[in-house]
């Protein structure tokens, strides 16, 4: 907490001094959302170019997505890979996030992180294995359902007993 306060002190110490280099360090900080938001879509090879360096692809690689009104304007189009698919062993900057500093984020990157189900690897066997295998597991419980219905399972229990009915056990002393 001091070291906050201190640094605050210094802060406005500085911007008192010299407001110029005080708003030419904020302006200038690097690596922020700011820095990322998509520009309008690139229409001349120039602006194609210039996109690409500021996500820093090459221009033989950069493909923005398409102009079709969904607002991702020059933001680049990447593989649909799931982070799982990454290589484990490279030595990334953020190892448990395998990315690197500075590395374009996919615009749909929810759908591809390590917590969700991705196709990076090809089923031991054929999707409609995996659906035949269950359709008849629940064939067989709804069978077995329906085969066991006149079988009532219940907990044996007495019928209430009410004072009314009869003589019942008290602690009177008569």
């Amino acid at each position: 907490m001091a070291a906050l306060i201190k640094g605050l002190k210094l802060a406005s110490q500085i911007q008192s001094k010299n407001p110029a280099l005080f708003a030419l360090a904020v302006r200038n900080a690097h690596g922020w959302n700011k820095d990322f938001k998509p520009a309008k879509f690139p229409e001349t090879d120039k602006e194609r170019e210039a996109a690409a360096r500021k996500y820093g692809l090459h221009p033989a690689e950069y493909q923005p997505y398409p102009n079709d009104g969904l607002g991702y304007g020059d933001y680049p189009k990447l593989a649909d890979t799931p982070v799982e698919a990454r290589d484990p062993y490279y030595p990334y900057d953020f190892p448990e996030l395998k990315r690197n500093l500075h590395e374009p984020l996919h615009a749909e990157s929810d759908l591809w992180g390590e917590n969700m189900y991705g196709s990076a690897e090809r089923t031991r066997y054929p999707m409609r294995t995996y659906w035949l295998a269950f359709l008849g597991v629940m064939a067989g419980c709804l069978g077995l359902y329906y085969w066991l219905e006149d079988y009532k399972m219940f907990r044996p229990v007495l019928a209430k007993q009410y004072a009314r009915d009869g003589k019942h056990y008290t602690f009177d002393s008569k």
